[in-house]
């Protein structure tokens, strides 16, 4: 075991699949000699060569369009678009071909390609640099969308996905790139893509939620010393684990869904209605959602307002509890 944070979770597991598997290859805007934006490929360059390392031009529709055919023809690419705002060049890509070419040639063809991308605000970062955009991909038939929460699960879930034989976009809430450190196995591991995670139990209230926000559902958790909140951790929004979401909700009888997207047509939308079509009868209060509002994500000063925060949750918490 060594304690990594996120960003070293994530380079020790591409690292250790390129060792293993030779067709697996990275490409994005400065992963080789820079390491990319954040340093997750740090140092793989020097280790694998230019060869599999590759440095592209700024256009992300070329860096898909390319894996895409890498993939095609027997590779593994793992491509990086440098933040989540800069995909949607790269949108009609990924959901005209990446998601239908299975379909398309009937099975003969499968793209196991791997989208990694900084993901979320919380960074105060600039304009297209804090979106959260999983529902459009997630929408997607033919594509998964996986959103680790902590190092460990980055390690595994990155790995899973390499070896997925279909596209999976990978976000990484940079949030939390390097603010949680974790005891992280240093031999290779998975975890199964579409199964959810409980990290808390609890008998009350069942706080379902992903990526950054596990963090502070669990700090929510630990300052409701009269309430016992469960916590679950989607990690996969496609597929999502329905029966981790019934069981729990069914065995608390309340719940609050927290995430940073807006609002409408969100994550928070799918699961709700999947607790409304399966524990109606279960319920002692409606199903709370506490999302980002239904706006472009606020510039610096304003991001607060917008996000999601474990005292939001608290009290979001004690609303669904007093109903």
């Amino acid at each position: 075991m060594t304690v990594l944070n996120m960003v070293q979770a994530i380079n020790l597991a591409l690292k250790q699949e390129m060792k293993k598997d030779k067709t697996v290859v990275l490409l994005g805007e400065d992963v080789g000699v820079d390491g990319g934006v954040f340093r997750v490929t740090e140092g793989l360059i020097e280790e694998f060569g230019k060869e599999r390392v590759i440095d592209t031009p700024l256009a992300e529709s070329g860096i898909v369009g390319v894996s895409i055919g890498m993939a095609a023809f027997g590779l593994k690419p793992v491509a990086e678009i440098q933040f989540e705002g800069f995909m949607p060049p790269a949108f009609d890509q990924l959901v005209s071909h990446a998601a239908r070419l299975r379909n398309r040639t009937r099975g003969r063809i499968t793209i196991p390609l791997v989208v990694r991308s900084p993901y979320g605000g919380g960074i105060k970062a600039l304009e297209h640099h804090s979106d959260s955009p999983e529902a459009y991909y997630a929408h997607t038939p033919g594509l998964k969308v996986v959103i680790p929460s902590n190092p460990y699960d980055a390690k595994g879930l990155l790995v899973s996905a390499i070896r997925d034989p279909d596209p999976v976009i990978f976000f990484e809430p940079k949030k939390i790139y390097r603010a949680i450190k974790q005891e992280v196995p240093d031999e290779e591991y998975t975890i199964p893509i579409g199964k959810a995670n409980v990290v808390k139990e609890g008998e009350d209230i069942t706080v379902i939620t992903f990526g950054s926000w596990v963090r502070n559902a669990l700090e929510a958790a630990e300052k409701l010393t009269d309430v016992s909140v469960e916590v679950l951790d989607l990690r996969t929004i496609s597929p999502l684990d329905e029966e981790a979401i019934i069981n729990s909700v069914a065995k608390t009888g309340r719940c609050i869904i927290v995430h940073e997207a807006p609002r409408s047509f969100s994550v928070s939308s799918e699961v709700s209605a999947i607790i409304n079509e399966h524990c109606l009868l279960d319920l002692k209060a409606p199903v709370k959602r506490l999302t980002g509002y239904d706006i472009i994500m606020p510039l610096p000063k304003l991001e607060d307002y917008n996000l999601p925060s474990s005292d939001k949750i608290v009290n979001g918490i004690r609303k669904v509890m007093s109903f």
